[in-house]
């Protein structure tokens, strides 16, 4: 027995240097895995091995060909971290991991080494066929190509990425601990963590993270007792949005975005702009009444509205916009554009904008989504059956429960758009207020703006965070309530949908009269921020 145990610990010895010796070994294993190994080509046929568990400090043997669900960390305070993170999640596109879900971004306060600048953190949820040492040494390597070298432990670092969790597995070896040890203290790593599961407990996988965490109540607990939503927007952590080259906090007030149509037909001002000098005077009014954002579209989404060519659209959109782009008061100002088609994206963005507004959410244009994750801008995705020639058939205004019905629909284009590339910090949310709705689902829609990020949150607590849009200026449903049959003489109704649209959690509104619901959107702001005191 003597003589087996010292023979047991040479092999040991040399397959360890063997398998461990680098930052990233490939299935690496302890001596008690290689003498469950030996001792098991001596058990005779049908013993049981009580010692076979998911876990990689047991059980050395893997699947590398399956398929595992993953969570990775990223984080950067050097540079420009967010363009940083475009980059990492390309070379982890292209390193054998499939990203599938992003978490909102943060900006976070130092932690440890707290002389430091601001960091950006956020995670991402994806699938290898990589092993646990294989991905760790590939996510390694991408650090190395971003940058970053061997410096101050919790130092500044161009990125950081960290796998906090690997399939249902719990690893403990000389170079690798999942899931991470130090989750449970850091908010800057439960807060994206979190983004990545669901509230309904319905995914088995989460189930099995749940788990892992060692609390009862799973990772929601453990960010709980950090604080959870209540320290987010404080100066430790701060959700954010990315807009070019700067991050936008839109919890701070409600931004406000001016509508320029460039339409002959248009429902409340078509022919109205379709001029330069006009389109640009409108501009001018808009930024001066205090708009944040420019939308110009140059096609007509009202019900039943012929629909324009790509080279139609931009033949009228070119001039106006690129006249827009010249004037000193755009300064601080986002550029949007209305548009359904990929090639009308491409070219709006390479002369300026900043955000494409998509009344289909993909579903038009199907290659939209793949050039703007290229484009790396801001994309609304909005919520609408069908076209805007068959959106209000009876068909398509038919729900069992309108807001439910309406987050699933957003969701899964939502997640069409995630797939795409274009991750969740990019994204923003409209639940399509006159699109494929009557007018008392309008309201109910205003109305449960919670209840549809609740019923997103069942799915992903990241996409529940999202910010959201909504655009009632002028709507038809606002004359029927009002009896205003001129689209002009309801401004006063938009505001007071806007007051309470903010008040119910949207975060961003689309008008025609900025002057009015700008105010409306101060008076709401302040009334939210007596609400959370």
């Amino acid at each position: 027995m003597l003589r087996a145990k010292d023979t047991f610990r040479k092999m040991y010895s040399a397959a360890k240097g063997y398998y461990c010796g680098g930052l990233a070994s490939p299935n690496a294993f302890s001596a008690l895995d290689l003498w469950h190994s030996l001792s098991s080509l001596r058990k005779p046929p049908g013993h049981a091995n009580l010692f076979r568990v998911c876990s990689y400090t047991q059980c050395a043997l893997t699947n590398d060909s399956a398929d595992q669900e993953v969570v990775i960390a990223l984080g950067s305070n050097v540079g420009d971290r967010v363009s940083t993170f475009d980059r990492a999640l390309r070379l982890m596109r292209s390193s054998g991991i499939k990203v599938t879900r992003h978490a909102c971004l943060y900006e976070t306060a130092p932690a440890y080494v707290t002389d430091q600048p601001r960091f950006l953190n956020s995670a991402v949820r994806g699938t290898t066929k990589l092993g646990p040492h294989e991905l760790l040494r590939k996510l390694k390597e991408i650090e190395k190509d971003i940058g970053r070298t061997a410096g101050v432990r919790y130092g500044p670092r161009p990125i950081d990425l960290d796998i906090l969790l690997y399939g249902d597995s719990r690893i403990k070896t000389e170079s690798l601990i999942v899931p991470h040890e130090r989750i449970h203290e850091r908010p800057f790593v439960l807060a994206p963590l979190v983004d990545l599961l669901g509230s309904s407990a319905e995914d088995g996988m989460e189930k099995s993270w749940h788990s892992l965490s060692k609390c009862s109540g799973g990772f929601f607990d453990l960010w709980n007792k950090l604080g959870g939503e209540s320290v987010v927007g404080t100066e430790g952590i701060k959700r954010v949005m990315s807009v070019g080259n700067t991050l936008l906090d839109w919890r701070q007030r409600t931004l406000v975005m001016g509508v320029l149509n460039l339409t002959p037909d248009s429902f409340s001002d078509g022919g109205k702009f379709q001029e330069v000098e006009a389109a640009i005077s409108q501009a001018m009014l808009l930024i001066s009444e205090g708009a944040d954002i420019i939308d110009i579209g140059a096609q007509s989404t009202r019900p039943f509205a012929r629909r324009l060519s790509a080279e139609e659209e931009l033949e009228r959109l070119v001039p106006v916009l690129d006249a827009i782009m010249k004037l000193p008061e755009m300064e601080g100002k986002l550029l949007s554009v209305d548009t359904f088609y990929a090639q009308v994206a491409a070219e709006t963005v390479k002369r300026g904008a900043t955000m494409i507004n998509d009344v289909s959410g993909g579903q038009l244009d199907p290659s939209i989504l793949q050039v703007v994750a290229e484009l790396g801008v801001l994309y609304v995705t909005m919520h609408m059956r069908g076209d805007p020639s068959t959106m209000q058939n009876e068909q398509n205004l038919q729900y069992d429960d309108v807001c439910k019905e309406v987050a699933s629909e957003l969701y899964a284009r939502l997640r069409a758009a995630e797939l795409s590339g274009i991750p969740l910090w990019r994204v923003i949310l409209d639940p399509g207020i006159g699109f494929s709705k009557k007018s008392t689902q309008n309201i109910e829609v205003i109305a449960g703006l919670e209840s549809i990020r609740e019923e997103m949150g069942k799915m992903s607590l990241g996409a529940s965070h999202v910010p959201i849009l909504l655009g009632p200026s002028r709507k038809s449903f606002l004359g029927e309530i009002c009896s205003r049959a001129d689209p002009v003489e309801r401004d006063a109704a938009t505001a007071s949908t806007v007051t309470i649209a903010i008040l119910n959690g949207a975060n961003i509104v689309r008008v025609h009269n900025v002057r009015y619901n700008v105010d409306a959107a101060k008076v709401s702001d302040a009334l939210l921020k007596y609400r959370r005191k």
